[in-house]
């Protein structure tokens, strides 16, 4: 898929690639064909000028648009792999998950850098926390230079012969998911397998030539411009997606559950076919996108290790009367069965390799509850302690060594249902018999400021409860408590 997009490229030139909004929702083109094209050539010469190749990792901190898309094509042609950096993670975590993937150098925008020096008081307030890049290896900036930022990734480049592009398979990405800061966890996929999932996306969606599609994910950029149909960035704001949804009129969108919400609150209209996953799709949501003129309104069910897994259609879900969530059946390839705890196991060519430091494996254990009704997947909950808020998955593993502070006994993140079917985080400290409560909470600040984008929604002191007979803490038994604590706030 990724050498069917640079053949595109260069085949249209002056077509629109990437596309932007104003406030107004007016259509502005970010790069045509040509322009990426460009961009990843000058890419590759550079790292290739740094000795980048097969068996080099490369950290990529850059938002997400042509200049990240045109990073990763760089890193594909030279047979490298990418370590994915979430800025939002914290720098405790990245600390950590940089020393397991150990790049050979760091790719950083000037945002990622300014974030982590003279722009973090600023950018704590967007929930934005990195390190000192330097600290995770040799770093270059890439696109335009602010004060302070590492030298340009380009800056000593000429104009030089491209290698030839690597054509044989190996490790192609790493996106950090669970663990801990002390034992971090990734995902390896190959480049099959990265192949794979883009090939189900793009048979999935059927994207047609010159007719734009809204979305911002990889998946969505790479088998979309490799079909010749030009990307819009989805706008930030809720009033201005609305009226780029307006203006644009895609042919397909993706957008995440709330996203969705929130467009839906601001009277927006749909057009063509509507995608959302990274987050439970309701019958109720999907059927709101389709009244609100959807063509089709499809949830997908999708992990990192298997993207996508399974997709179901709205007519399909509000018909399904049995007790669970469908999700749908398997895509093409995927293979699904439960293991002896009733969890959904799943495989097939687009499953990650391997777990970074571990073996590889066929399986995929989802750590969701499941069973197969008819050869379609319908969840049964989830096995795993991960929260789900706002279309980001939450591991309170990683974050809740960081709040056992002075006078702190014990301390859980648990997730609270919200009323609009996403999930509230909360974290709920046992303090310890002779601590000062008002103390502790200005002890915590720190901690919960460095969290970036997994802060809290509220903090509660309380007597975590325990269970077993080594009165572990109870976490199904601490969501309960904290949701009945906010309810009675709020009934207060």
């Amino acid at each position: 898929m990724l050498e069917t997009l640079t053949h595109t490229l260069r085949r249209h030139p002056d077509r629109p690639a990437v596309l932007g909004t104003t406030r107004t929702g007016a259509v502005r083109t970010k790069a045509t064909f040509g322009d990426l094209a460009r961009l990843a050539d000058r890419c590759t010469a550079a790292l290739h000028a740094r000795g980048t190749g097969r068996g080099s990792t490369v950290g990529v901190a850059i938002r997400p648009g042509p200049r990240a898309l045109a990073v990763m094509l760089a890193v594909h042609r030279l047979g490298a792999r990418a370590a994915v950096l979430d800025p939002g993670a914290g720098p405790d975590v990245l600390r950590a998950r940089l020393a397991l993937a150990r790049p050979d150098i760091v790719l950083a925008d000037a945002t990622a850098q300014a974030v982590a020096g003279w722009a973090r008081p600023l950018a704590r307030r967007a929930r934005l926390a990195l390190p000192d890049l330097a600290e995770l290896g040799p770093v270059a900036t890439v696109g335009p230079r602010l004060p302070g930022c590492a030298p340009a990734l380009d800056a000593d480049v000429r104009a030089v012969p491209l290698p030839p592009p690597v054509d044989e398979d190996g490790d192609a990405v790493i996106v950090f998911t669970s663990g801990t800061t002390s034992l971090p966890r990734a995902v390896v996929h190959t480049r099959s397998s990265l192949a794979a999932g883009m090939t189900t996306v793009a048979d999935l969606v059927r994207p047609e030539a010159g007719r734009p599609v809204l979305g911002g994910t990889f998946f969505v950029l790479v088998p979309s411009l490799a079909s010749g149909a030009p990307v819009a960035l989805p706008a930030r704001s809720p009033r201005v997606l609305a009226r780029q949804l307006r203006r644009l009129a895609p042919q397909a969108t993706y957008l995440t559950p709330p996203q969705i919400r929130q467009v839906l609150a601001e009277g927006s209209r749909f057009s063509g076919r509507v995608w959302t996953g990274s987050a439970p799709a309701s019958t109720d949501l999907l059927t709101r996108v389709k009244d609100a003129g959807a063509e089709e309104a499809w949830g997908v069910y999708a992990l990192t290790e298997l993207f996508p897994a399974a997709a179901v259609e709205q007519a399909d879900k509000a018909a399904f009367t049995g007790e669970g969530d469908l999700v749908g059946a398997p895509l093409p390839g995927v293979v699904a069965k439960t293991g002896g705890s009733g969890e959904l196991l799943l495989s097939g060519p687009a499953a990650r390799d391997r777990y970074l430091g571990e073996d590889p494996d066929m399986w995929v254990a989802t750590g969701d509850r499941a069973r197969l009704d008819a050869g379609r997947i319908v969840l049964e909950g989830r096995h795993k302690d991960m929260v789900l808020r706002h279309a980001e998955n939450i591991y309170p593993g990683l974050y809740e060594p960081g709040l056992h502070v002075p006078g702190v006994e014990l301390a859980l993140l648990v997730g609270v249902p919200a009323e609009d079917g996403d999930e509230r985080l909360i974290a709920v400290v046992q303090p310890t018999p002779e601590a000062d409560r008002a103390a502790l909470r200005a002890a915590l600040d720190g901690p919960l400021e460095r969290m970036g984008t997994a802060r809290p929604d509220a903090v509660l002191l309380a007597d975590i409860p325990l269970s077993g007979r080594s009165l572990k803490p109870d976490r199904a038994a601490t969501a309960r408590l904290a949701a009945r604590c906010l309810a009675g706030r709020s009934r207060g």
